[in-house]
């Protein structure tokens, strides 16, 4: 047994480059499999426990993870269970029991338990009792209340002090972690706390000095050399997009890993390490491959799930990615942008329920999260609407012309300023006056009338029109021929008519692209370089654009 004191069973709670995830973050994690405890019973109602703010947000400190929706004795209500009969049961000591994802969502009323975890009774105190701790405090609000209050009770200097500072840690309190531990240095267990919490504090060259001492005295240990390995890559790539970084990078990661003991590349962190080159070098195969194995050999290892779900992703393995980023929710260490990202891929294969619950979570641990009441509110459409898919084509078109704005349309200077000065923007806005209503306003002429009339004219749409008559005229202007070898009828084919799904839909509305022909002005790159779209999402999109006969931007 060493300081660590960890089997591979052993959750890593360090937050992986904030570089990996759709939203930009990177959350603190949570542990699982919670150390033996005394629980108490405590009567409360039951309440969406907030998820740990980023490691790299250097965050005052944070409330408990909502821990018991991945749980499966919990009694929230699930959304929807597992349907993927080959799922890997590498992980069948999980917490999570009968597949699927339970969460916060319309929570009974319920007792829920306290599990005390005393720091005082755990001797010797080790890295991996930190981590069963973790475990134990983020179960729920009780137990993380219980144990805030243990750590606030202890005092600053001796023992007390000691447990005081790695407490912190527990706690997510970095800042308040470094201080306190720092009086303790030279003590393996509490430098290797402290330069977690260093690093989670983007402090990156003195956690890596801290790791390469521990690494030093325990050569055979792979996490400390793995972690001032990651110090040393966090602190040269500071931006993904450089080149020149990404160079030295690749150069740091190759030298690190020839320099290792042999065993180390065979270690999770070896195989990680491993993957981040690969991965930075564009072999996403052998990066992929390299990501699997440490997987394999540790499943708790948080950074490189994280990395091998988006890159799984990003290269269209969707049924890895989301067994990596449920893994990382079973396991208790998911963020916000992990839970975001399953729940997207969940609705590109169809698990409405389970991204439904994904998006839930995401809501009740901050109501203010636009982005994610929206997709909540899509998904559970998606689960409960039962209705006319050809009016809903109908509609969807409709909608898109509706969108595009008045000024991607030539207007006389004098049009134009009226339009703005009447807060018209947009066709949709256009189409609900009438012409009574536009020639009431001052300076708005027939001149600047016809006009108008003339680009509804153009979309098949009218002053005053009524929304039943407004789809009827969407069906019939689709019926008349188009010759798609004409690139300017594209221009006349809202991005709806392509059917995509929901994520290359959602990718180009970001681009601003309101038509076929605002999508073929886009290159592959350009989509690739968006959030959540990737190399499947690209195929897709080309194949609906081969259809049309035309082509993105560049090929």
């Amino acid at each position: 047994m060493t300081f660590l004191d960890a089997s591979a069973d052993a959750p890593d709670p360090e937050t992986p480059d904030p570089q990996v995830s759709e939203a930009g973050e990177a959350g603190e994690s949570m542990a699982a499999d919670p150390a033996p405890a005394k629980e108490v019973e405590a009567p409360q109602e039951a309440s969406a426990a907030p998820l740990p703010a980023g490691d790299d947000a250097s965050v005052e400190s944070v409330e408990p993870a909502a821990a018991d929706y991945a749980t499966g004795d919990s009694d929230f209500v699930s959304y929807g269970g597992n349907d993927d009969d080959d799922y890997d049961d590498d992980d069948d000591d999980m917490e999570f029991g009968g597949g699927g994802l339970a969460v916060l969502a319309q929570p009974k009323p319920r007792v829920e338990k306290v599990v005390h975890f005393d720091m005082t009774a755990v001797a010797p105190m080790s890295f991996a009792s930190l981590l069963e701790a973790r475990a134990t405090v983020y179960r729920n609000r009780p137990s993380y209340a219980a144990f805030q209050r243990q750590i606030e009770e202890f005092a600053d200097t001796g023992d007390a002090g000691r447990l005081k500072g790695l407490g912190l840690w527990v706690l997510a309190q970095h800042k308040e972690a470094v201080a306190q531990l720092a009086q303790f240095a030279g003590d393996d267990v509490v430098d290797f706390t402290r330069a977690k919490s260093l690093l989670a504090l983007d402090q990156n060259a003195e956690a890596g000095e801290i790791f390469e001492k521990l690494s030093q005295a325990h050569p055979d240990e792979p996490r400390p050399r793995g972690a001032a390995i990651e110090a040393k890559l966090r602190a040269t790539l500071r931006d993904p997009n450089d080149p020149d970084q990404v160079q030295k990078s690749v150069e740091l990661l190759d030298n690190e890993l020839n320099a290792a003991p042999d065993d180390f590349g065979t270690s999770a962190d070896g195989h990680y390490l491993s993957g981040r080159m690969r991965e930075l070098e564009r072999d996403f195969e052998s990066a992929i491959d390299h990501y699997s194995r440490a997987r394999k050999i540790d499943p708790n290892l948080r950074e490189n799930l994280v990395r091998g779900a988006y890159l799984s992703e990003r290269c269209g393995l969707d049924k890895l990615a989301i067994e990596m980023y449920e893994t990382l929710l079973e396991r208790h260490l998911a963020d916000r942008s992990t839970i975001l990202n399953l729940g997207v891929l969940y609705e590109d294969v169809g698990r409405d329920e389970d991204a439904a619950a994904c998006y839930d979570v995401l809501v009740q641990d901050d109501p203010t999260d636009v982005r994610a009441r929206k997709f909540l509110e899509d998904a559970r459409s998606a689960m409960d609407m039962y209705y006319d898919e050809d009016l809903e084509r109908k509609e969807d078109k409709l909608n898109q012309i509706l969108r595009i704005p008045i000024t991607d349309f030539e207007l006389s200077v004098r049009a134009r300023n009226c339009l703005n000065k009447m807060q018209i923007h947009t066709l949709g806005d256009l189409v609900t006056k009438t012409e009574q209503e536009l020639m009431s306003y001052k300076n708005f002429g027939e001149t600047s009338l016809n006009e108008i009339k003339e680009i509804l004219r153009s979309k098949a749409l009218r002053l005053g029109m009524p929304r039943e008559e407004a789809v009827a005229s969407i069906e019939n202007r689709a019926k008349r021929p188009v010759s798609s070898n004409d690139p300017s009828d594209l221009s006349n084919k809202p991005i709806g008519d392509l059917q995509l799904s929901i994520r290359a839909r959602r990718t180009v509305e970001a681009l601003g692209c309101l038509t076929v022909a605002d999508i073929t002005k886009h290159s592959a790159d350009e989509l690739l370089g968006m959030p959540n779209f990737g190399t499947t999402s690209l195929q897709e999109l080309r194949s609906k654009l081969t259809e049309l006969s035309a082509k993105l931007a560049g090929e």
